[in-house]
């Protein structure tokens, strides 16, 4: 069932994106669509990311002449397989990464193996069941999960994780909102989710 808070979360966070101006925006994705991408992916969106994504689906921007394509919102309708799937196993990637080129080692996963391809065999193997994270926009990352909402939105890059947003609706204000001046000391995240939150 999805919370009636988690649907009021999404819809402000998609009024907040509109009112910058920054985004046209499609028809956002209706239930058929939602049963489709999470079949295929194999997960559930959090219940703020849902109705942030009913609410309308973000353009990207074509580049101007000169630039490189940028797609930093998924495209979820219509978009290249391949290229939602590096984004969804973007997080996981990336720690991989740290693990064979920059000697990271998480202390849950017991002494780390001398032998560089078992370490990295043994890191996949834990990280199979850490909880999903799924692209909001670029690098920047909600949990996955039917029920849940609230969390704080995640910028992940390899094992370099920080806070980008309270949550969702907060996460609108911090990246898009020209006007959002200094976070105050009282802006202060708190991640929930297993193993990412240790990386904050």
């Amino acid at each position: 069932m999805i919370s009636n808070e988690g649907v009021r979360l999404g819809a402000e966070a998609a009024h907040r994106l509109a009112q910058t101006g920054f985004y046209e925006f499609e028809a956002g994705l209706k239930e058929a669509e939602f049963t489709r991408i999470e079949r295929e992916y194999g997960f559930e969106f959090a219940d703020d990311h849902r109705a942030f994504l009913a609410a309308g689906l973000p353009v990207n921007v074509p580049p101007e002449e000169g630039q490189t394509w940028s797609r930093p919102w998924p495209e979820w309708r219509g978009g290249d397989l391949d290229s939602l799937r590096r984004q969804l196993d973007g997080p996981v990637e990336g720690v991989l990464f740290d693990v064979e080129h920059n000697g990271f080692w998480h202390e849950s996963w017991g002494e780390c193996p001398a032998d560089g391809t078992v370490a990295l065999a043994t890191a996949r193997h834990q990280l199979a069941a850490v909880p999903l994270l799924v692209p909001v926009y670029a690098h920047r990352y909600l949990p996955a999960g039917r029920g849940s909402f609230g969390h704080p939105v995640l910028s992940v890059w390899q094992t370099d994780v920080i806070y980008y947003g309270l949550d969702l609706v907060d996460y609108m204000h911090q990246e898009f909102d020209e006007a959002r001046g200094e976070v105050d000391e009282s802006w202060n995240p708190r991640a929930t989710v297993p193993f990412w939150k240790d990386l904050l």
